[in-house]
């Protein structure tokens, strides 16, 4: 349960990066308002899943959860380039991601 919690968690992390992109420097009040809830919610859900994985786990998986799905998220909207490279890096990170799963 634990782990799904952790990706969940991700994957807000994502929403509130996306959301304060979108904020303009909390000059616009929906996307602060998204960004603020998807915060506290993310690293709430990250702080339950540190009460079973180990510290420096959780958050690697967290933070490449977030990221990756950040970026794929603004590849799909056009506002960043979409190159094999890039593609085949961020398969790397979630190879990565799933590789902490297996041998923890």
């Amino acid at each position: 349960m634990a782990w799904v919690v952790l990706v969940v968690s991700g994957m807000l992390e994502a929403v509130w990066a996306t959301a304060l992109a979108a904020s303009q420097g909390f000059r616009r009040p929906l996307p602060t308002v998204v960004f603020l809830t998807a915060t506290v919610a993310s690293v709430a859900g990250l702080a339950v899943a540190m009460r079973e994985l180990p510290a420096g786990t959780a958050y690697a998986v967290w933070v490449a959860v977030g990221a990756t799905l950040t970026v794929a998220w603004a590849m799909a909207r056009g506002q960043e380039r979409v190159s094999a490279v890039r593609v085949l890096l961020l398969a790397g990170i979630v190879a990565c991601v799933i590789g902490l799963k297996v041998v923890s």
